[in-house]
């Protein structure tokens, strides 16, 4: 069963595009533009549509989506943790 989805193998959060993701499930992802497959453990729930971050990230770094920069950290990020708009912001502002 694929979990999350993403495009790029460099990407650093994938989408979630199932329910039910709870804390300590392995999840499968796809990499698109590879037809490959990788996996994280999830470290807290998370919703459906919503990210899951595929790498250990800190403040200031860049997030990676669909294989072009999303945004900052802005709060430590663990490999497996929900990706959202409580520890990541656009650059924009």
């Amino acid at each position: 069963m694929i979990h999350f989805v993403l495009h790029d193998a460099r990407d650093t959060v994938a989408v979630v595009v199932v329910e039910g993701v709870k804390a300590g499930m392995e999840l499968n992802g796809w990499i698109m533009d590879e037809d490959k497959t990788t996996s994280v453990v999830a470290r807290q729930d998370i919703p459906i549509g919503h990210k899951v971050a595929l790498a250990d990230m800190q403040p200031g770094d860049t997030v990676c989506k669909y294989g072009i920069d999303m945004g900052k950290v802005v709060a430590p990020i663990r490999a497996g943790e929900h990706a959202h708009v409580h520890n990541i912001k656009t650059k924009r502002w």
